[in-house]
């Protein structure tokens, strides 16, 4: 007990810590795995340690997006930004009971707080002139068309379907990122930026508005990270290392990486954007911006990850 006293962490979840492993999404399933997620992030904070949580949202917007979908001849869809915001909402109350009772069963009296959180985007993002972000599920060509004309951008994937395409800009700000500091200063574990964070422009005079895109978790955690001064960065997945080779007989895991050498592996094309890449790059940022190190690995290995015997470790 008290061995990560000191040490400020950020986790950032992913969405195989908030459904059960054949990614159903049924409340039952979520606060099963939510729970499961939560005992070692106690173990962690019965260490010492000042914990920051982020997670991912995508199997609870792909449900609420369903919701939209089967309902538009009802009730008129919501906006993409607010789906984000309900579900940080749903997840973070969810993340916050599982953890008060992890950290009850551990004689540990901490008061833990959901945020929900904007993340500041750049309106002239090159991701809105050219949306190719898929979200929610596969449909047929005519209930494509019906829901772009109502503005919204779908594509073809050939016989699986039509499926909804939104911008995926690059996060500037956490502009929630002060108040987490401010929570974390007075004791409190600190949920925030959920999902990314709800993407938010600046417009004229400074005024602040949401609009349909999604930010990846990742990234969005990095810049977090950062903005709080946390010494360690870890970003839970379901494997327990970053591989190359992946898919091949010279398959190898890597266990302690420099920035440097993440970034050689990424321009070979080692890490595929649509999974480990994101997570590369935001480990890879956080460190070679000042940060002391970053950690890729399952959430079965957080704790032993942050002691540094499990994972890929980056670090300079």
């Amino acid at each position: 007990m008290g061995e990560l006293t000191g040490e400020r962490i950020l986790i950032a979840l992913g969405g195989n810590a908030m459904t059960a492993r054949d990614g159903s999404a049924t409340p039952a399933s979520q606060r099963r795995a939510v729970t499961a997620a939560m005992e070692r992030v106690g173990d962690l904070v019965a260490a010492g340690a000042q914990i920051v949580l982020t997670h991912g949202n995508g199997p609870q917007v792909g449900n609420l997006l369903m919701k939209n979908q089967q309902a538009a001849h009802v009730v008129p869809p919501v906006p993409l930004d607010w789906c984000g915001a309900q579900t940080q909402a749903t997840i973070g109350v969810l993340i916050m009971n599982a953890l008060e009772r992890a950290l009850a069963v551990r004689d540990v009296a901490r008061p833990v707080s959901v945020l929900v959180s904007r993340t500041l985007v750049d309106a002239d993002d090159p991701g809105f002139k050219d949306p190719q972000k898929p979200i929610g599920r596969y449909f047929a060509e005519a209930e494509a068309r019906r829901f772009m004309e109502l503005g919204q951008s779908w594509k073809g994937f050939g016989d699986r379907g039509w499926r909804r395409v939104v911008a995926s800009p690059e996060p500037v700000e956490i502009l929630e990122g002060p108040a987490v500091e401010a929570l974390m200063g007075a004791g409190h574990i600190v949920v925030a930026a959920g999902g990314g964070g709800v993407p938010t422009v600046r417009g004229p005079g400074g005024t602040l508005r949401g609009v349909e895109a999604v930010i990846d978790k990742d990234l969005a955690g990095r810049l977090l990270a950062r903005q709080v001064a946390a010494t360690t960065f870890v970003i839970a997945t379901d494997v327990e290392h970053v591989m190359i080779g992946y898919g091949t007989s010279k398959a190898r895991p890597l266990t302690r990486v420099t920035p440097a050498e993440l970034a050689d592996h990424a321009a070979r094309g080692e890490f595929a954007q649509g999974s480990m890449g994101p997570k590369v790059t935001a480990a890879r940022r956080f460190v070679a911006d000042g940060g002391k190190r970053a950690i890729i690995t399952s959430l079965d290995q957080i704790a032993e990850a942050v002691r540094g015997t499990a994972g890929t470790i980056v670090e300079e």
